[in-house]
Formats: structure tokens, sequence, C-alpha cells
């Protein structure tokens, strides 16, 4: 359904017109008033005293229309359908997926990131973290419903009118702004819009020292909250968070948000550039217990993405003290609950631990994305389907263009064998991430499930990752028939990469229906704590063994529950494992 179309003023204040107005009255009564009392000392006659007025008044028209067409940025006037309201041209333009309309609470709003406007143009960093906090803050208010970061993140070069963007993202109100930061100053404008029409609702200049930062975070939340008509209600269950320095030291602070900078680019040397900037952060406030949960957050993530063998378990040794460190300053401190879920998986395999550390995170903040989807992603690993995929879909209301919560959600679903659904969901995954690794490895094995050779074969040569590229391209070969390419390609991959990939080379042997072989890279794969093993009972062509006696003495082994066996997951309910599309191989 298309938006009602707005009124003739609410399009006044979209486009500013009502701002160049006031510009303009103000400089013609400074004209006047310089016209009125310099003249006369040069003996200029009233006839041109007369002239000025007129001008300025036959001006004003002309004034207002070129108003109405331009807009003026940091980068001179554009045109004004080329900029959007108190936000500056930014970062490259991203593709992002179009998703059926979503139903619209009013209480809802998504924190678009803010623009820099400063003179060198290097504070991004600053406007990613004010906008993070003011999501962060948001989130408190009972029954507001907030976009999570990277969702709203998504729009940082905005081509689409704010209606659209509401619509994708399943909100009825935008938040935008900019900062301009020089020197020890800073000036924020911040945009409250109703996001069907574009109409105002507040807006506001802050000028202030920056050693007023968050007394302006707060006087921002506040008032956004009341243009809501949002109030805030004390629970017993939720915890406020806080990601400023108890100190209140704001070079701890910026250190913290430049860490989170980098590390929200993921590549090997940005998560080590963070990582000196939490040090930085936390040397500079010993009791930052953000910073150390940060910090335990880019280890973890260095050691499963980019480290092996005594590399990466002296690396998670190092993250456990940080989350531990964090917990002991800040008991409810939500990041701290998370990040040691992950460690309990990627380090530990203890997927049951796991789940009762994303449940706790969950009753921290009840309305955020992040521990629904990582209580969503561990529940399908334990088998409890059903449970995660709900768990998935709501953090999908909170976060609807998460290529990490689609993927996963598409990997259960493929596990329940509904083929239609889990492609609908990765192909959103694709749409979002083109460039992530095994996203289509998702979609290859929903293709090889069909006996699809052709657009196997087709999304196998798109998959970023050699390395599984190399599994998905033998996979093709396989069910298309092939088997003297499959062997080639298979004894390439062994080879190459070996105990690397020792899970995929355990489910591509089960595709061959070859179990003898399937369970000794199972072995070797645990053996090398391979991080692939957890998710053994979501592979569609290893649960095809499921009742193999070899399989439940492998799942006991590394502690994952038997399929077919009622496991009560941690909330006291039983679900058994579910049986997989496996059977279904080629008959699609």
């Amino acid at each position: 359904m298309s938006a009602s179309k707005p009124s003739f003023f609410a399009e006044l204040k979209r486009r500013n017109v009502h701002r160049a107005a006031v510009f303009y009255a103000a400089s013609a009564w400074l004209l006047v008033q310089i016209a009125t009392q310099v003249f006369p000392f040069y003996d200029v006659p009233n006839w041109m005293v007369r002239w000025v007025i007129a001008a300025l008044v036959i001006g004003f028209p002309f004034a207002m229309t070129v108003s109405w067409f331009y807009e003026f940025t940091p980068k001179g006037f554009k045109r004004e359908r080329e900029t959007v309201p108190a936000v500056a041209i930014s970062a490259p333009s991203v593709s992002v997926v179009e998703s059926a309309p979503t139903a619209t609470a009013e209480a809802s709003v998504a924190i678009l990131p803010f623009a820099d406007f400063s003179a060198a143009m290097d504070q991004d960093y600053f406007c990613d973290g004010l906008s993070e906090d003011l999501i962060t803050a948001l989130s408190q208010f009972a029954g507001l419903k907030v976009i999570s970061r990277d969702s709203s993140f998504q729009f940082r070069d905005r081509k689409d009118g704010s209606a659209t963007i509401g619509q994708k993202l399943g909100v009825a109100n935008l938040l935008e702004g900019s900062v301009r930061r020089a020197g020890d100053v800073v000036r924020i404008s911040a945009t409250l819009v109703k996001a069907a029409d574009g109409s105002t609702l507040w807006s506001q200049h802050y000028d202030r020292a920056y050693k007023d930062l968050f007394a302006l975070q707060d006087d921002i939340t506040q008032a956004v909250a009341s243009a809501l008509q949002a109030r805030l209600l004390p629970t017993t269950s939720a915890a406020i968070q806080n990601t400023r320095p108890p100190s209140g030291n704001l070079d701890a602070y910026n250190a913290w948000l430049q860490g989170n900078f980098y590390s929200a680019r993921s590549t090997e040397d940005d998560i080590r550039r963070a990582i000196g900037d939490y040090d930085r952060a936390i040397a500079l406030d010993p009791l930052y217990a953000q910073a150390y949960a940060s910090r335990s957050l880019a280890l973890t993530d260095l050691g499963s993405s980019y480290l092996s063998g005594e590399t990466a378990t002296d690396t998670y040794i190092h993250a456990r003290s940080n989350a531990r460190r964090a917990l002991s300053l800040a008991p409810d401190l939500l990041d701290a609950h998370l990040v040691l879920g992950q460690l309990l998986v990627v380090a530990d395999f203890d997927l049951e631990s796991a789940e009762i550390a994303y449940r706790k995170a969950g009753t921290l903040a009840p309305d955020a994305a992040g521990p629904k989807l990582h209580l969503g992603g561990i529940l399908g690993q334990l088998g409890h389907l059903e449970e995660g995929a709900e768990q998935l879909r709501q953090a999908l209301q909170l976060d609807p263009l998460s290529s990490r919560t689609h993927r996963a959600l598409a990997d259960i679903e493929l596990a329940m064998g509904r083929l239609d659904a889990a492609e609908q969901s990765i192909r959103k995954a694709i749409a979002l991430q083109p460039d992530a690794a095994t996203n289509y490895r998702t979609l290859v094995y929903i293709d090889v499930c069909r006996g699809d050779m052709a657009a196997a074969l087709r999304d196998a040569q798109q998959e970023p990752a050699v390395q599984y590229r190399v599994v998905e391209v033998m996979m093709a070969l396989h069910v298309g028939g092939d088997r003297g390419k499959a062997d080639a390609v298979l004894a390439q991959l062994i080879a190459e990469y070996g105990d690397y990939v020792s899970f995929q080379i355990a489910g591509a042997y089960a595709l061959r229906k070859d179990p003898d072989q399937a369970f000794a890279w199972l072995d070797r794969g645990w053996a090398a704590r391979d991080p692939g093993i957890c998710k053994l009972l979501l592979d569609p062509f290893l649960l095809a063994y499921k009742d193999d006696p070899r399989f439940a003495a492998f799942c006991r082994k590394v502690g994952l529950p038997a399929p077919g066996a009622a496991v009560p997951s941690a909330t006291g309910s039983t679900a058994s494992p579910a049986s997989t599309s496996a059977a279904t191989v080629g008959k699609q």
C-alpha cells in the first residue's frame, strides 16, 4: 500500500522552506537596518532605502521558490531530491533486499546513522557511536519498538524516501541527524519524522562543549521519547544498559567508539586495530565494563574467524578473562553475557551452557534482537527447531534487515525440510550481504536436496570463500552424476584444505553414501575443534545416518543430544531434534 500524499505544509517542512524563510527574513531585516543607519551618513537619498525594501519584498517569493527545489548542504547546493533532510551525503549506497510490508505500530522508531558534517569528514566513528547509543537508550523504554543497528544502518546513504524506509524496517517513525565536531565543540542536529509522510514531529539543534556529551545524549533521548509519548516503565526483569565509562572519561568513551567502528568491519586487521582501541579505553578507565566486553567479543571473533590451534586457544583464554572482568564490574551487562555465550560455543563446544547464557541475556534486554538471534541459533543447533525458528522470527521483527538472522533461519528451515521457506530466507541474506561466506553454501544445499545440479553448480560458483566453493562444486557434480569430476574435486579439497573444512568433507561423504568416511572425517573435525560440528543436527546429509549407532555415539562425545531423544531445553520443555530433508535429496 502506498503512503498517503503529504500535505502542503508537511512538504514545506520536509523541504526546509520554513527555515529558508526565517533566514531570509533575518537577513532582510539586517539589510534594512544597515540601509537606514548607514545611508544617511553618505548622503544617499531616501528613495534608495525604499528601493532596498522593495527589492527585498519582491525577492522573497523567488528565494522561497529556490528553497523549494534546492537544499544547502556541506557540499554546496543540491537538488532537493538528491538530499535527505538534516542528513549529509555519506558512504556508498547499500543494496537493501525488498521485504514484504511489515505491520507497524505508532510506538516504533528506527535511528538512522547520523551524518558527519565536520570539516575534515573524519568523525564517522563518532556519528555511528552517537546513533548506537541512542538505539541503546531508547530501547530501555517499555512498549517502544526500536530497530537494531544492523538494519537501520543499511540506510547510511539513503536514496529511498521516508515512507519506503519505514515500510522496510516496519516502523512508524525515523530519527535522523547530523554531527559537526570542531575541537572541543560539537553541534548535533536531530529530527524525528513520521515515516509515512516525512512530516517533522520534533527537531532540535544543540551546540555544546564536547565535555557535555553524555548530558546531550540524555536530552535527545528524553525529547524523542516525549515526542513519541513513550514512558519508561520500571520492570523487575530488564536492566538498564549503559555503554558509558563509569568515570565519565570522554577519552575512554571516544577510544571505545573507535574500537566499535573498526570491529564492525570484521577484517583481521580491523579487528586487531579495534582491540588496540579497547586497550586504550581500559587504560584510561580500568573499571570500564563495556570496554572489557567489547574487547572480549573482538578477541572471540579473531580466534574463531582467523586463527587456529594453540593461537586460537590462547586468544580464547584472554577473551574469557575479559568477559569475566566485565561481568564482575557489571553483572547485568548484556554484551558480557552474549560474548560469554559465544565463547561457550566456539571455544568449549558447550551448547547447553551457551543456551543458558543467551537466555540470561534475553531477560536483561527483552526487546533486543541480539539475544533472540543467538538463542534461536543455539536452539536450532541443539535440535529444538521450532523454538529456534520462532526466536529468529522475533529477532527479525526488531532487526528485519539482518543477514545473519535470515541465514540462521534458513539453516533451521532446511533442517526441517521446508525447502521453499529456506530458499526465501537465504536469498534475503544474500541480497543483504552478497559477499558473506557460507550464504551460498546453504543455497547449494537446497539445490542438492532438490536434485537440481544446474542450479547447484551455478550457485556454488558464486560462493565468495574458495574453500567452501570447492565443497559446493563437488556436491553439485556428484548430484549431477559426474562421479569422476566429483572425485577429482574432492581429492583437491582434501589436499589443499584438509582439516580446515573437515565438517564439510564429512557432509560430502555422507551425500556420496559413504558413512565410514563421513564418520572418520567427523572424528578428525572434532580433534581439530572445527566449529562446524556445532551444526551437526542441522546438516541434511549427515542426518541421513542419524539411526547409525555411530551418530548417537559421536553426539554424546561432543555434547550434542542424539536425534530422536526428547531433550529438555533450558525452559523445561522437550523437543526432539527433527528429522531433516535429507530423505528428499534428489526427489524435489
